[in-house]
């Protein structure tokens, strides 16, 4: 690997440009990845978010050491009502959709599913970790797909490329587990994070079917989105008990599941 390019301001400029632009990418998996351990014990948790993020950081790598096969993905497999689809449009379009349709699931999962009405064999579909990580695992390759497209044309060394990602993961690491606390905590801010998934599945669709949407106004809306959420919070935090949210694999303060009656 050749890291000449570093020892020139260049080199240097380009590094923490893609780095900024990677960990700005990295807020999708983030969201997801605080969404999807939250359906495993507590104990489990920070493992599962390590895991996830490293199999990120590998996923990205890897791709990035196969470049000619990353941009083969753009070769056309075939044609629907003139469009021309690549190996890249079918990834983003079942990567787009399965966001969609996890949030929404979610979402209905938060609100609708009564808390009493859950019983002990509740229990046993909870999520096992290894479903989790492969779920985090087969959306990684769509984020990472989405990553290293972008490091591939803003950098022309692989080892730029390579430490950027490191950097951005690194960063992920440290601030995964306080944005998923803080996700959680708050009701509010957990179904905003779900829509900002429903937003980012509804991007991934477009782009799979060849309707370019600027990523910049995908994040301006959700950092204005995040803006706006945050000075309710402040506003009324201190007014009023937020609701709690369902949540069959976490038992809430105050309310006591219905135990199972073993009746049909």
């Amino acid at each position: 690997m050749d890291f000449s390019p570093l020892l020139h301001a260049d080199g240097w400029i380009t590094l923490a440009t893609l780095s900024a632009l990677e960990i700005v990418l990295g807020i999708d998996n983030i969201v997801f990845l605080s969404i999807m351990v939250e359906r495993l014990p507590k104990r489990q948790q920070p493992f599962a978010r390590r895991v996830g993020l490293l199999l990120a950081l590998g996923m990205r790598l890897l791709l990035l050491l196969t470049i000619s096969w990353v941009m083969g993905l753009k070769a056309t497999l075939f044609t629907v009502f003139g469009h021309a689809f690549s190996g890249r449009d079918l990834i983003l379009l079942f990567g787009g959709l399965f966001l969609v349709g996890k949030a929404t699931h979610e979402i209905f999962d938060k609100l609708e599913v009564a808390q009493e009405e859950e019983s002990e064999s509740d229990t046993k579909k909870r999520s096992s970790l290894p479903s989790v990580i492969v779920q985090i695992m087969l959306l990684d390759i769509v984020f990472s797909l989405d990553s290293v497209i972008t490091a591939i044309g803003m950098a022309q060394a692989i080892s730029i490329m390579v430490i950027a990602m490191v950097i951005a993961v690194a960063v992920m690491l440290i601030f995964a587990g306080r944005i998923g606390t803080f996700i959680n905590r708050h009701p509010s801010m957990k179904i905003l994070a779900l829509s900002f998934l429903i937003l980012i599945g509804v991007v991934l669709i477009a782009d799979g079917t060849g309707q370019h949407v600027s990523k910049g106004y995908v994040y301006f809306a959700m950092a204005f989105s995040l803006a706006v959420e945050l000075v309710n919070m402040r506003l009324k935090l201190r007014q009023q008990t937020p609701v709690q949210l369902h949540n069959r694999y976490e038992k809430i303060p105050g309310v006591e599941a219905r135990p199972a009656t073993g009746e049909g």
